[in-house]
């Protein structure tokens, strides 16, 4: 008899655990006492397919049948299950459903696929464009033109070798002469530098060793997704995170087929939204993984004022020598331009190519003799204007590419008969009939959505740096602050449509965790204070390679505080390499690159950084308020919280491979932080009725001379939270005097403080007494 399915079940907070060889399933199932004491329900586990051997982060899958056994196994994680579940925890699992490792001899598909070519039953898994490519699939593997590396070609057995590079070779051509052999096979080894613009698979953003899987295929999607449903339907797993649905031909119809797989399991999708943009309601999901209240929370503890004048002092400070200019959107426009010429050129020309085939049989006279040349500037004029990821099949593409971003993009055109190739490709994304124009919204979109991650989050927020908190994932650098009142709305809408959405502050994907955006908030709070330290620092400094790296290394050893100058300086080079205005990831620039490791050392990380420290120091009690009242904010809000390994005591961190250092598990730390963290999670045990989906979301708002300095808001009337924002500021202003909070009916009792109880108007001081932030749970 078949087991009946377990019911799905909604966390209340989740714990994000990095799994890597280093930290097993047995090192997660060893540090489950203290995380259940915690107060989470679930666990937030890693990719645990199987990946490239020594993957520290596993999005590389190479088997989706087998669980990782570098991590233990399928044994191993039924292991940390049970563990779990004796202490009262679930498992909830990362995903990866867009993309593979492209390492043949570990993923055994597209061995197949390299092998027996477009006959190969593997073939349908990859978006493979044979025809571009003349029948062969091109492998940027090669470190020179081939010519140059034939020497280091050899044929071993029944495999071509290339290095650490192992590849099949076709049936019957193992003898032939090597130049014979190479051109008698399914695939063509070429020089890595082809992959911008020859490339003809589809792969994850432009990292060419991460090849496009085709999930959209039912067949596909059964094979890529077995292991991980049986796990679900046997209770070992209790719910998804869908790692980056935007990658997807059809997200829409992925995340249908997924729900109902799944049986309706908990599933939350990594979407980025821009600014103002909605997740679609008809998506059968729980909501996101969080980026869009990150945003949120970080924005109320940022001074619009302030953020203001110190992107005036940035430009007076930087512009001159960067980006032509201090503008976030000109900056976030240039860096698409950029992209689009040289990371996805491959990609942008898949579309051209497609295009100028449906426009030369169309009946449609707006589609007809529209030249490559102009339908490829047509769609590079569109895509740069797009201002979200990409558009849906269940939304509306007209509000995506829009006619104003047409009527400017006409503008790249001198004639105007030419210009009609923008309509073109507008009318192709907004609909049409037939099997190539559904191809190309596809490809369209997937385009788009990698263009705007490389451009955006990999390039632009590297180049435009007056406020290095605000350059986050699914941030809005030209608009750092959000006001209570938005906050307040956000929030009401959340509790409405999304209920059980996750919500983060620090990732594995953050480029800087949240304890260190919070330092660097304080800084709009206080931008002429800065201004005068880097005064002080640059007349004391040797060398300044240029000014926006300056200034970004010295908000970066703010935001950190003390730590390994190494930390630092990785993080600086990988800075300056995805700026790419000096060097790049592809075309180092060596003497540049000594230059910022030189200034980094005897600036930043030498002597004249102490006054940045001193700084900071000065600061503390300000930025211990913003770190509280991030953390409170978060793990009370609706949603569903996910603390990142380690975030629950001091967490600061910087980008990826920073953030995923191993953690102690318990901890040594503990402090303010951790108490906060745990009464939260606590009491988001204790009263599940407060923060579940039929939960209330009620603003609060303080009455006096410093109210617009409290923020605060009210749980299903069991729970209040009130946070201090912008405590410079509002010291500077006389503190805060008669301020007070008007609490709902009922008696109080301060979590923070045991022993302490309100009752009808708080005076604010009070509340503060102790911490900057309160957390009340109704007493009678």
């Amino acid at each position: 008899m078949t087991p009946a399915r377990p019911a799905p079940v909604t966390p209340t907070a989740t714990y994000r655990l990095q799994l890597q060889p280093a930290f097993p399933f047995a090192a997660a199932a060893a540090a489950v006492p203290y995380l259940a004491s915690l107060g989470v329900s679930h666990l937030h586990l890693s990719p645990v397919l199987e990946a490239v051997p020594g993957s520290p982060h596993g999005y590389d899958v190479v088997d989706h049948a087998r669980v990782r056994e570098e991590l233990g196994g399928e044994e191993g994680l039924r292991a940390l299950a049970a563990t779990a579940r004796e202490h009262g925890l679930g498992l909830v699992a990362d995903i990866v459903p867009n993309h593979m490792a492209m390492v043949p001899r570990h993923n055994r598909a597209l061995w197949e696929v390299l092998r027996e070519g477009p006959g190969s039953p593997y073939a349908r898994w990859f978006d493979i464009d044979w025809e571009a490519g003349g029948g062969r699939m091109l492998l940027p593997v090669l470190g020179h033109p081939v010519g140059a590396e034939l020497e280091r070609l050899r044929v071993d057995g029944g495999v071509l070798r290339y290095y650490d590079h192992v590849l099949p070779l076709r049936e019957g051509t193992a003898e032939l002469p090597l130049p014979q052999l190479l051109d008698a096979q399914w695939y063509r080894p070429v020089w890595w530098r082809l992959a911008r613009t020859e490339l003809n698979y589809r792969r994850f953003f432009s990292i060419s060793e991460l090849i496009g899987v085709r999930v959209e295929d039912p067949e596909v999607f059964e094979a890529t997704h077995g292991t991980v449903l049986r796990l679900l339907h046997e209770g070992v797993l209790d719910g998804l995170r869908i790692d980056h649905p935007d990658g997807l031909a059809d997200p829409d119809g992925y995340l249908e087929r997924l729900h109902e797989a799944t049986g309706g399991r908990w599933t939350v999708v990594e979407k980025i939204l821009a600014d103002g943009e909605r997740l679609p309601r008809s998506w059968p999901v729980a909501g996101t993984t969080g980026y869009d209240a990150l945003r949120r929370v970080d924005g109320l503890f940022t001074d619009p004022v302030g953020a203001r004048e110190l992107l005036g002092l940035y430009r007076r400070f930087a512009a001159p020598q960067t980006d032509r200019g201090g503008d976030w959107a000109a900056t976030a426009r240039r860096a698409a331009y950029g992209v689009l010429a040289h990371e996805l050129a491959a990609e942008r020309d898949r579309l051209t190519r497609l295009a100028s085939r449906i426009c030369a049989d169309a009946p449609d006279p707006v589609l007809r003799d529209r030249a490559p040349w102009a339908l490829r500037t047509a769609l590079e004029e569109l895509l740069v204007r797009m201002e979200v990821y990409r558009p849906y099949v269940s939304g509306d593409a007209a509000a995506v590419v829009t006619e104003q971003a047409a009527e400017e993009a006409r503008g790249a055109f001198t004639v105007a008969e030419e210009a009609g190739a923008v309509d073109a490709v507008r009318a192709l994304v907004l609909g049409g009939r037939g099997p190539l124009r559904a191809e190309f919204r596809a490809r369209f979109a997937q385009t788009a959505s990698a263009l705007r991650a490389k451009s955006v989050e990999d390039t632009a927020f590297y180049r435009y740096v007056p406020l290095l908190a605000a350059n986050e994932v699914g941030g809005e650098p030209g608009r750092p602050g959000v006001s209570p009142a938005e906050f307040h709305a956000y929030c009401a809408r959340v509790q409405r449509d999304w209920p059980a959405t996750g919500t983060v502050v620090s990732t594995h994907d953050t480029k800087r965790s949240a304890d260190v955006r919070a330092a660097l908030a304080v800084l709009t709070e206080c931008p002429q204070r800065w201004a005068e330290v880097l005064e002080q620092v640059t007349r004391a400094e040797a060398e300044v390679p240029d000014g926006q790296l300056a200034w970004a290394a010295w908000q970066t050893v703010f935001g950190l505080g003390p730590a390994a100058p190494e930390r630092v300086q990785e993080a600086l080079l990988k800075h300056v390499r995805e700026a790419g205005l000096y060097t790049s990831w592809t075309e180092q620039e060596p003497p540049y690159e000594e230059a910022v490791a030189a200034f980094v050392a005897a600036g930043p990380c030498g002597a004249p950084g102490e006054r940045v420290a001193a700084l900071r120091r000065a600061l503390q009690p300000h930025i211990g308020a913003n770190v509280l009242g991030t953390a409170l904010v978060h793990l009370t809000m609706p949603g569903v919280p996910d603390v990142y390994q380690g975030a629950e005591n001091d967490c600061r961190a910087l980008v990826d491979p920073d953030n995923r250092r191993p953690v102690r598990f318990p901890p040594e730390e503990g402090g303010p932080k951790a108490m906060v963290t745990r009464a939260a999670l606590r009491l988001r045990r204790r009263r599940p009725g407060a923060f579940g989906t039929a939960a209330a979301y009620e603003p609060l708002t303080a009455e006096g001379p410093a109210g617009e300095h409290c923020l605060a808001f009210a749980r299903s009337g069991e729970t209040v939270t009130a946070v201090t924002r912008l405590s410079l500021r509002l010291a500077e202003e006389g503190g805060w005097r008669e301020t007070r909070l008007p609490l709902p009916p009922g008696r109080w009792a301060d979590v923070l403080a045991p022993g302490r109880e309100f009752e009808g108007h708080a005076r604010v001081a009070e509340l503060f007494a102790e911490l900057p932030v309160a957390l009340l749970e109704r007493a009678d």
